[in-house]
C-alpha cells in the first residue's frame, strides 16, 4: 500500500509491475489473510494503525481478486485500467505532431513487440500490455536466478526505455503539463 501509492505518483510503469507482483504474492499465499498478515504485514516497521491500513489494503485486493475471478491468473480490473489509460495516452502521443521523439522511440521498440506477439500465437495483447508482459516475464526470470539471453536483454533495454518515456508522459499528462 505504501509502496504502491508512492510508485503510482512517481512512475506508473513501476507501479503496474509492482501491482502485478502483489497479485502473484497474494496467490502465492493462496489468498490466506492470516498468512499475509503474519508473513508480510507484520514485518513492516510501522505503527499499528499503519499496519492495519496495509492489512485492509491486502484484504481489499484479495476480495477483488475473488470477485473478479483472477484468483489463479489474470489481473485485477484496477490494473487493467492502468493499461487502458496508458494505451489511450500512447495513441494520443502517436497522433501528435508535437511528439516526434516519442514516436521514434516507439518505432525502435516495435520490432521487439512484433517478435513477442509472434511467440504468443494465441492470446495476442495490445502493444503496451505486450511490453509490460515482457518486462514482468524477465523480472520473474531474474527472481528465479535464471539467465537472460543477450537478445532478450537488448529487447528489454529498449522496451524499458520506451515504457520509461511513456511513464514520464503519463506523469506530465496527469499534472496537466503535456500539450498534444
Amino acid at each position: 500500500m505504501l509502496i504502491a501509492s508512492q510508485k503510482k505518483k512517481e512512475n506508473i510503469a513501476e507501479y503496474l509491475l509492482y501491482m502485478w507482483q502483489i497479485e502473484d504474492l497474494i496467490r502465492a499465499y493462496k489468498l490466506d489473510m492470516e498468512a499475509i498478515n503474519r508473513e508480510i504485514v507484520e514485518k513492516f516497521d510501522q505503527p499499528a494503525e499503519t499496519k492495519k491500513a496495509i492489512l485492509d489494503w491486502y484484504e481489499s485486493l484479495v476480495d477483488m481478486m475473488r470477485r473478479e475471478g483472477v484468483v489463479e491468473h489474470g489481473h485485477l480490473q484496477l490494473n487493467k485500467n492502468v493499461i487502458i489509460d496508458l494505451t489511450d495516452l500512447h495513441l494520443r502521443l502517436m497522433k501528435s505532431t508535437k511528439e516526434p521523439f516519442y514516436s521514434a522511440e516507439f518505432y525502435k521498440t516495435l520490432p521487439f513487440i512484433v517478435e513477442l506477439r509472434s511467440k504468443a500465437k494465441e492470446n495476442i495483447k495490445g502493444e503496451i500490455e505486450t511490453c509490460f508482459d515482457a518486462l514482468y516475464g524477465v523480472l520473474m526470470l531474474r527472481l528465479q536466478g535464471k539467465e537472460i539471453s543477450p537478445e532478450t536483454q537488448r529487447a528489454i533495454s529498449q522496451i524499458s526505455r520506451f515504457l520509461a518515456l511513456l511513464s514520464e508522459k503519463y506523469k506530465q499528462d496527469r499534472n496537466n503539463e503535456l500539450e498534444l
